[in-house]
This record gives structure tokens, sequence and C-alpha cells, in this order.
């Protein structure tokens, strides 16, 4: 006779809903002290991952993520914006950094704060995408999806528009 074993509710949902590592982390908002906790804000959520800076010939790819955001945010996407002095053009404050973001080209999408890509000293979201992956950024603007169990699905090189089909298609085949 076959036995059947019921699972409470509440193991299943503790279980199903543990944080994927790429969210593991509390994370400082950019020209802020306020804090997001990544995997209360965004687990469950597709994440379009990116290195951002503010002073390269790729900045002008902010107003197309706002664009892609806004597009796909009521659908189940959010892009998450990591600025970083790693190629050296994010220098400055964190207050030019956020003027170029929310004053220049209108970003509402979460910023956080500037960090590192590689290193000892990387952020973690970096460190799991490396290690999961085995992709590093090459320049700035890279872009990392990120499936709603928190996998790294696909990445975007910095000439990739953010308007293009094929990074649109891979969010779509996402949400």
């Amino acid at each position: 006779m076959l036995s059947v074993y019921l699972i409470p509710t509440s193991l299943v949902h503790a279980e199903t809903h543990s944080c994927p590592e790429v969210l593991d982390s509390t994370q400082r908002l950019l020209n802020s002290m306020d804090k997001v906790n990544l995997c209360e804000q965004y687990q469950g959520q597709t994440l379009l991952v990116v290195n951002t800076a503010s002073q390269c010939g790729f900045t002008s790819q902010f107003e197309q993520l706002e664009a892609l955001h806004q597009e796909y945010k009521d659908q189940g996407l959010t892009v998450i914006g990591f600025p970083s002095n790693d190629f050296n053009q994010d220098r400055g404050s964190e207050q030019t950094t956020a003027n170029v973001c929310y004053l220049d080209y209108g970003v509402t999408f979460p910023m956080m704060a500037r960090s590192s890509l590689f290193g000892e000293e990387a952020n973690p979201v970096f460190q799991y995408i490396r290690e999961s992956s085995g992709m590093n950024p090459r320049w700035n603007f890279y872009k990392f999806l990120i499936s709603k169990e928190g996998e790294v699905v696909a990445a975007f090189p910095s000439s990739t528009s953010p308007s293009s089909s094929a990074l649109k298609k891979a969010i779509e085949a996402q949400l």
C-alpha cells in the first residue's frame, strides 16, 4: 500500500522560499545611509544586475535601462545598478555619481552604493556571479540577467543596448 505524507504548508513555504545566494546581503543605497536587504526586497523577482559608471562612454545607457525598468517592472523585473570605479570611470564622490544617475538620467530603479567588482573586496553580488557563472564584467555596463530562483541565466556585454531585442527576449523568457 502506498503511503502519503503531508508536509505542513509552513515547512514547504520555508524550504521553497529560502534566500538565493545572489541576494544574501544587505547593501547601502547610493549616496545614502539607508540600507536594503536584497533578499527581503527582491526575492522572487527577475533581476537585471548592471555594473555602472558615471563617466563612461556607455553612461547614456542609464536612459535605456530606466525605460527597460519602467516597461517590465509591473511584470516582475527589477533593474539594479551597482556603481564601480574599478575601470576608473566613476571618479569623484558618491554625490557626483548620484547626480548623474538621478538628475541627469532620471533613474528610479535601485542604485546601490559604489563598490568593487573584483578581488577580496568585491561586492557579494558580483562574487556570486563570478563563482556561479565564471564571468566577470569586462567593462562598465555589463548586464547580468538573474532568474527568479537566483541563477545567472544570461550576460550581455557593455555594447549590448538595454533596448536590444536579444536582451528583451531573454528578460521576457524569465518573466
